[in-house]
């Protein structure tokens, strides 16, 4: 009869219909994720973040991995050096010839491979910093950010300032580099005429070792709120140092150093009570999350696969956050593992609810915006934890 059976069709036309596209870094049983952090060196604070994504694609895998393919999770240390982030980044591009680079951690370290990143036309997903320049499709296609933006957090610190420090009269510390002068800009626009109240601004290398000469500076001024610009080492170094020498400020912290775990306890939680910071994600020590369900989840999730971590390092909440985030993506790529693809997926996310954000934060996204969060609620430490209050709080209502 020599005709083709219904079902050679049916299959012929699935095939056509499933075409699967690979980039580098892809294939049927295998997707390559590339990531540098600080696991020493100045920053290694944030190592953690690091080990929880390994754990994290390590169960994603032992569940069957992501649309039955394993991840590749090639992580490496850079040590929060920018031309050791160059390095690691070349070999994970050029020699690994990783799908995607997740997660890069540092603003100074995420500056140095910006353009080559998207000259190779490497996707640059939710990196691990919140400067306001990972949100710029126009001119840097490949990169984007996760978290809301250090200019905005910004400015909403100073806007609150304004409105409850009576005679406000600020110091401030700023870590001298792009992720410091990302948040000092966005707080002077916040502070806009009233930005001559800064009675002075001192900076810090972060290969200094201590930060104590900078805050006995800033107490001399007579100032009656302090900004504290710093990653968790010298957070918490600023916050003990303040307490020491009798200085009560009222204290604004940035959200990248707002763990207990790495930052307040370190400092002495007694030293800690009443600073404020911006909070976009469920602290583990906050008791109104221990009923929610990506909490019990995220529980269960580290007594597994990281039984040994610390539960009040909130930078381990961040790490799952985003890495769900990045699963996500992928998942949405089906067959279509490519570079442009993965661009395609990060940017069309819409109110999609990532686990652990707060309430009212959503995952928003479009070839234009390439800021996924940029809602955040102030909070307050009191006790051994955060406590939020006001409203949520979005970018452009900042």
């Amino acid at each position: 009869m020599g005709g083709v059976s219904s079902a050679a069709i049916i299959s012929a036309s699935s095939t056509a219909f499933a075409q699967k596209k690979y980039d580098d870094g892809a294939s049927d049983t295998e997707i390559k994720i590339g990531h540098c952090c600080p696991y020493s060196g100045p920053a290694s604070a944030y190592g953690v973040i690091g080990k929880a994504h390994q754990a994290f694609f390590k169960a994603i895998n032992e569940a069957g991995g992501i649309n039955g393919r394993k991840v590749n999770f090639i992580s490496l240390d850079d040590g929060y050096s920018p031309p050791k982030t160059v390095e690691v980044v070349r070999q994970l591009v050029e020699q690994e010839k990783v799908l995607v680079l997740f997660q890069t951690l540092g603003t100074p370290t995420n500056t140095a491979i910006h353009k080559y990143v998207n000259q190779k036309k490497v996707p640059h997903l939710y990196i691990s910093t919140g400067a306001s320049k990972w949100g710029d499709p126009k001119n840097f296609p490949w990169t984007m950010g996760y978290q809301p933006d250090y200019h905005t957090e910004g400015a909403i610190y100073a806007k609150h300032l304004l409105s409850t420090v009576k005679d406000a009269k600020i110091g401030v510390l700023m870590q001298n580099d792009d992720y410091g002068k990302d948040y000092w800009e966005g707080f002077k626009e916040g502070l806009g005429k009233e930005s001559g109240r800064i009675a002075k601004m001192v900076t810090y290398e972060v290969t200094d070792p201590t930060v104590d000469s900078q805050i006995i500076q800033l107490k001399d001024t007579g100032a009656n709120a302090f900004f504290n610009i710093s990653t968790p080492k010298f957070a918490a170094q600023a916050i003990r140092k303040a307490a020491d020498i009798g200085w009560k400020p009222t204290q604004y912290l940035n959200n990248v150093s707002a763990s207990v775990a790495a930052v307040l306890k370190p400092a002495g939680i007694d030293n800690s009570q009443g600073i404020l910071t911006a909070a976009y994600l469920k602290d583990p020590t906050d008791k109104q999350w221990d009923t929610a369900e990506d909490m019990k989840t995220w529980r269960a999730w580290m007594a597994k696969n990281m039984p040994d971590a610390n539960t009040a390092d909130a930078n381990y909440v961040f790490a799952y956050s985003v890495a769900s985030l990045m699963v996500e993506t992928l998942k949405r790529c089906g067959n279509e593992l490519t570079r442009a693809n993965v661009m395609k997926q990060a940017a069309g996310f819409k109110s999609f609810t990532n686990p652990l954000c707060l309430p009212g934060i959503t995952i928003n996204t479009s070839p234009t915006d390439y800021y996924p969060i940029q809602a955040v609620q102030l909070a307050r430490f009191k006790g051994e934890t955060w406590d939020l209050f006001g409203d949520v709080m979005h970018a452009e209502s900042s």
